[in-house]
Parts: C-alpha cells; structure tokens; sequence
C-alpha cells in the first residue's frame, strides 16, 4: 500500500514514491541537531551504532527484574523513577560483568537466597537458605563471603 494512490475508490500507482525508494535503496541516513563542530558525522554514527547497549540494557530490565512501567506527573516523580531505573541498570551492569553470567542467570539463582535473623528472649537467631554451588561461584566472584549465618 505504500506505493498506491487511493482517490475515492479508484487506485493506482504512485510511480514517483516507487522511483525514489529505488533510488534511495540501500542507504541510511542520520539525523541529529548536533552541530558539527560538536561531534564530527563519524561519531554521530558510532553513537547511533551504541544505542544498542541502551536498548539492551532497557529490555533487560523490563524482563529479567521484573520491571513494571508507572506514570508520573510530576517532574520530581519522573526524576527520581528515572534515577531508580538507571540506578539499578548500573548495579546489574556491574554484577553481570563482574559475575560473568547474565542477569537473568544472576537473578535465578540469587533471588531464592533469604537470610533472617530475629531476637528471641535477648538472643539472637539467624537462618539462612543453603548456598548451592551455582550460587556460591557467583558469589565468589563478585568477592561476597559466604560464611555461615550471622558471621
């Protein structure tokens, strides 16, 4: 349909739309309100070409820590989520290059670890879920004792 002309119900071929996108085939072009002399045409393309890092980084955190989008009103409110939202992309960035695993990885078999401890007639109690062997080697390599409870 993007090359057809529709006047009332006659149809036709809009030859000039076809033309150009034969002659524009196979190019790309880049678009920025940067000026020149702020950033050569190179790095614009290399800074495009790195989005993907962006978009990586977004759809990871919508999936693998079950991010939920909210509405905000107020500048503060939307600052302050953006500020949450980059934040925790840093973290999982650091713990995922550090870690060696990815974060879904990190989050599976992290997420189950709980450790508690409660005062029962002025003495202290601490229990803690078992560290299994995936989770001790994550652990290790992002240099976090795995001591026993409480220690």
């Amino acid at each position: 349909m993007r090359f057809v002309k529709a006047k009332g119900s006659a149809k036709s071929l809009d030859a000039a739309s076809l033309q150009r996108a034969r002659d524009l085939s196979g190019l790309k072009g880049y678009v920025t309100n940067v000026p020149v002399a702020l950033m050569d045409p190179g790095e614009v393309i290399g800074k495009y070409h790195d989005l993907w890092h962006v978009e990586q980084s977004f759809h990871m955190s919508k999936t693998d820590l079950r991010a939920r989008p909210v509405f905000h009103r107020t500048r503060d409110a939307i600052e302050a989520h953006l500020t949450i939202v980059f934040t925790a992309l840093a973290v999982s960035r650091y713990l995922q290059d550090h870690a060696g695993v990815s974060i879904r990885q990190l989050v599976h078999v992290l997420r189950p670890l709980q450790e508690i401890t409660v005062v029962i007639a002025s003495h202290e109690h601490t229990a803690a879920d078992p560290i299994g062997p995936e989770a001790a080697e994550i652990l290790h390599k992002l240099q976090i004792p795995t001591g026993s409870p409480g220690h």
